[in-house]
């Protein structure tokens, strides 16, 4: 705030309510593809919607991490499949 009630403006305004992002009930890679799909854009919303001070950022970008992992590893798996080609 800026004395005037008024959020400062190089800081984001903080959301109407909490932002948690539930960890899923299997691992990464057990996911169906919806699943991961949900959970990252879930991961991308929390981050963006964040102060960038916040702890809980750093946690919340190593599981983006793992979900973009695991989603080009699924896309590397599927190009390999349809040129017949492994690795």
């Amino acid at each position: 705030m800026n004395g005037h009630d008024q959020p400062a403006r190089n800081q984001p305004p903080l959301p109407a309510e909490p932002v948690t992002v539930e960890k899923p009930k299997h691992p990464t890679y057990a996911l169906t593809t919806y699943e991961l799909r949900d959970y990252r854009r879930q991961l991308e919303h929390a981050l963006k919607t964040l102060p960038g001070h916040a702890e809980v950022r750093v946690l919340l970008q190593q599981r983006l991490t793992e979900v973009l992992t695991e989603q080009d590893s699924r896309t590397q798996l599927q190009r390999a499949s349809r040129t017949g080609t492994a690795g």
